[in-house]
């Protein structure tokens, strides 16, 4: 459960103007051992790719489907794949 995975998902819902990156990131860091960035996208989803293990990406996507999270959430489409790399931290695009 520990190796290390690349999660990409697109969050639809009310979730551009209302923080939603800024607080993606804040828990990505509160989790610990994340990297990667949350990016609005223009037909309004905002696109969360992170890297680090299994776990990790799982907790951050277990928030994005169930947590508080700022605006409305309607739904998540993920794909899980292998890192890539090229991250330093958690970003916002």
């Amino acid at each position: 459960m520990n190796e290390e995975v690349r999660l990409t998902a697109w969050v639809r819902g009310r979730v551009q103007g209302v923080g939603f990156r800024w607080f993606t990131r804040a828990r990505a860091l509160e989790i610990g051992g994340l990297s990667g960035f949350a990016l609005n996208l223009d037909d309004g989803r905002v696109q969360v790719v992170a890297e680090g293990s299994r776990a990790r990406c799982q907790q951050l996507l277990d928030w994005l489907l169930e947590g508080d999270t700022p605006g409305r959430v309607d739904g998540v489409t993920e794909i899980w794949d292998t890192p890539r790399g090229g991250y330093d931290s958690f970003a916002i695009r």
